[in-house]
């Protein structure tokens, strides 16, 4: 690797160095040296040896853009992730100045990077996971972020997640807890009969047992998916979402449906509704895509009236699109076409994709913009 291939991207602002470790999957670094970030090309998932050698090359690497120490070094909030520990102990090391940034702060304040924003916006982050100020799996948020400040306006309603992380690689048990969630419980074996594990994970969510609860709009694609019965295994990353949209496309566009999400008074958006109608898609191979569009529109639709809804509030006619779920173009599309007819301005990710190779960036922007380090 060479520096030829970062990706230069111009600050305002930079009045201090800082070297940014990024999160856990789809790893990059970040260093800003004047009025330049420079992110790193995909360093990948830091959970093999050879991918965290890699990331220490690359930290050293681009700390020769710049001879001197930088002046603060930030991370991701996960205590676990090898990008967490590498930066607690260089600033321990180097007695440095350290900053942690929350994972969906940071896609949106990578978002404000590109576009040298340093007003208040609304920050609509959509994607597997990111750890919470709570401690909580979030993944569904609807923020207010003015630079090294965020606040959190509300989260899509949440979700079990049996079995933790498995659930990410599950959809049917994310299904599973779609039905735990309508109070049908006693549907669960008989839809999911040809998984080993459906008499346990009924169990555990009726014992709310290993279920943590998660506010993500991955893994409420992937009910989606398990419900339908298109996708109950993955076999890679983000496959039950892609075969959504692909029927989705398929289709093409249908209206949403009616009262097919809930905005609750503390501005939770929640998808029980769709959930349920898809439920009664399954039975009808001819109906998949059409209860994927379905599915798509409603989200458009609901996404677009809470957005709106903080728009109200906050007073701010400004929203940036962020997280891995905006690879998804009927999704992205819908959403930026109907908010920019209510009059917001629409900001997307440009020369870094959605997903968390931008975190590093979005970390460093926070720093950049934090007054009391």
């Amino acid at each position: 690797m060479n520096q030829s291939e970062d990706i230069a991207i111009p600050l305002m602002n930079a009045d201090r160095s800082v070297l940014a470790c990024g999160a856990w999957l789809k790893n990059t670094v970040c260093l800003t040296h004047r009025s330049t970030a420079f992110v790193s090309s995909l360093i990948g998932d830091l959970g093999t040896a050879e991918a965290r050698a890699q990331f220490d090359n690359t930290v050293q690497r681009m700390l020769r853009i710049n001879p001197e120490l930088p002046d603060v070094i930030t991370h991701d909030l996960h205590p676990d992730f090898y990008s967490t520990q590498f930066a607690q102990a260089f600033s321990e090391q180097r007695q440095i100045p350290i900053l942690p940034v929350q994972h969906h702060h940071a896609h949106i304040a990578a978002i404000c990077a590109e576009h040298q924003v340093i007003r208040p916006v609304l920050g609509l982050a959509l994607d597997g996971v990111g750890l919470g100020t709570d401690n909580l799996p979030w993944g569904g948020e609807l923020l207010w972020v003015d630079g090294a400040q965020f606040e959190r306006f509300g989260h899509l309603s949440t979700l079990a997640l049996p079995g933790g992380d498995r659930a990410a690689l599950e959809p049917w048990r994310m299904a599973a807890a779609a039905l735990a969630r309508l109070n049908r419980h006693n549907e669960i074996m008989l839809r999911y009969a040809g998984q080993p594990a459906a008499a346990t994970v009924t169990s555990m969510l009726l014992k709310n047992f290993n279920c943590s609860q998660t506010s993500s709009m991955g893994r409420l694609f992937d009910a989606a998916a398990g419900l339908l019965g298109i996708n109950l295994i993955q076999t890679h990353e983000a496959q039950a979402a892609v075969q959504l949209q692909q029927l989705a496309e398929r289709f093409g566009p249908t209206p949403p449906l009616t009262q097919g999400y809930r905005l609750t008074a503390d501005n939770e958006l929640d998808f029980s509704p769709t959930l349920s109608a898809l439920i009664d898609c399954r039975d009808n191979k001819d109906d998949e895509a059409f209860a994927a569009a379905l599915f798509h529109a409603t989200l458009v639709d609901g996404l677009s009236e809470w957005v709106m809804k903080a728009a109200e509030h906050y007073q701010i006619s400004s929203v940036a699109l962020g997280g891995g779920c905006f690879y998804n173009a009927v999704l992205r599309q819908g959403l930026e076409r109907k908010l920019s007819v209510a009059g917001l301005e629409v900001l997307l990710p440009q020369r870094l994709p959605p997903d968390d190779r931008a975190i590093s960036l979005g970390q460093a922007w926070v720093a950049l913009q934090s007054k009391g380090l």
